[in-house]
């Protein structure tokens, strides 16, 4: 089964979200990454861009497959990793600390209160 950090929220696409005060830290989760395999190319908005919950922020293309990246919050993108540019199996390697992806300030924290709990998430894993 794949590991599920207590301390995160998720989204049904198989992000997650980390808060430290308004900045939330996204990335995709551990069963997102075995999923698509190999992950070779990733594609991410630039600082100073606008997220929207539920929309495409970016892609992430693997051996197999491309798949979009939706974002789990609306926010302003103040941070962007950029090692994933030369290092794109980080994603793999490492999805909840060196694979993370970008950070938002995030402008309406009762969103997060939409998002999935470790246990609903591990529910819907389980159930896919």
């Amino acid at each position: 089964m794949s590991h599920i950090p207590t301390d995160l929220k998720y989204t049904e696409e198989h992000e997650w979200i980390s808060l430290k005060g308004k900045l939330g830290k996204i990335g995709i989760t551990d069963h997102a990454q075995d999923a698509l395999g190999d992950v070779v190319y990733v594609e991410l908005p630039e600082v100073g861009d606008k997220v929207v919950k539920g929309e495409a922020f970016g892609s992430v293309e693997s051996v197999k497959a491309a798949s979009d990246l939706f974002a789990p919050v609306s926010g302003t993108v103040v941070e962007v990793n950029e090692e994933l540019d030369d290092s794109p199996e980080l994603v793999n390697k490492s999805p909840y600390d060196d694979g993370w992806m970008i950070v938002v300030e995030v402008e309406d924290e009762s969103e997060l209160e939409e998002l999935l709990t470790p246990e609903e998430y591990e529910e819907q894993v389980e159930g896919e």
